[in-house]
C-alpha cells in the first residue's frame, strides 16, 4: 500500500462524506413537501423505497436522487483536493473511505436520530464515482430482478452480489482494496436487508409495482 495517504486530509473528507451521508432525503423531502414522516408509514424506513411506498413518485424519485448523489458528490469531488495521484492506492483508498462514510452516513444519519435506509442507492451514488462500469452492471442486475419479481429487497441483494462479482471476474480489478470493499459493501447489504431475508424465506415480503404501490404482501 502506498504510505503517501493524506490521513489529516482523509479524515476530514471522511467527516465531510459523513454528513453529506447523514442528510435525511426521506424525511425532510416527506416533511417539508407533504407534512409526512416517511418512518411512521408502510415499512418505516426511511429510504427511498419507502418514500415510493408511502409517497408516490413524487417524491420518490427526487429522493432516490438525492440519496444517489449524497455517495456519488463526496467520493467524485473530495479526492481531487487531497494531493494524492489519480489511479495510486492512496486514492483508491480515499475513495473507498469517503463512499464507506456516505453510507454509514445514510445508515446512521447524524441529523435523523441515527434511524436511516438501508443504503442502496446511496451505495450505487458511491459506485457510480468509483467504479461506473461495475455500477452499470449492477443496476442493469437490479432492473432485471425487479422486472420478474418485482421484490426491491431480493432485486439489491442480487445487485450487491453482482458487485464484487463484478470488480473480480469481469473487469479483474488488479486493486485489492476494491475488492475488498466490493465484498463489505455487498455483505453491508445483506445485514441491512436481514429482516427482508426472513421476510422473504416465509413468503410474506411485499412486491411493488414501477409506481411504488405495493402489489401483495405485506
Amino acid at each position: 500500500m502506498n504510505m503517501d495517504f493524506p490521513w489529516p486530509y482523509g479524515l476530514a473528507a471522511f467527516a465531510i462524506s459523513y454528513l453529506c451521508g447523514s442528510i435525511p432525503s426521506s424525511v425532510w423531502w416527506g416533511k417539508w413537501f407533504h407534512g409526512v414522516d416517511v418512518r411512521q408509514h408502510g415499512s418505516h424506513n426511511a429510504g427511498a423505497t419507502n418514500t415510493f411506498r408511502v409517497l408516490g413518485p413524487k417524491a420518490g424519485i427526487p429522493v432516490l436522487l438525492l440519496d444517489v448523489l449524497k455517495g456519488f458528490l463526496p467520493v467524485r469531488l473530495l479526492p481531487i483536493w487531497s494531493g494524492t495521484e489519480p489511479h495510486s492506492d492512496a486514492w483508491t483508498l480515499l475513495r473507498v473511505l469517503l463512499v464507506s462514510a456516505a453510507v454509514i452516513g445514510h445508515l446512521y444519519p447524524v441529523f435523523a436520530g441515527f434511524r436511516g435506509g438501508k443504503g442502496i442507492a446511496t451505495s450505487l451514488g458511491g459506485v457510480l464515482a468509483i467504479h461506473p462500469g461495475s455500477a452499470l452492471i449492477c443496476m442493469g442486475v437490479f432492473f432485471l430482478m425487479f422486472l420478474f419479481t418485482h421484490f426491491v429487497s431480493l432485486s439489491s441483494l442480487v445487485a450487491a452480489v453482482a458487485f464484487p462479482l463484478a470488480v473480480t471476474f469481469i473487469f479483474r480489478e488488479p486493486s485489492v482494496v476494491l475488492r475488498i470493499f466490493a465484498l463489505l459493501l455487498c455483505i453491508t447489504v445483506f445485514y441491512t436487508h436481514r429482516q427482508n431475508i426472513r421476510r422473504l424465506a416465509k413468503g410474506t415480503e411485499g412486491r411493488m409495482d414501477f409506481t411504488g404501490r405495493t402489489t401483495s404482501g405485506t
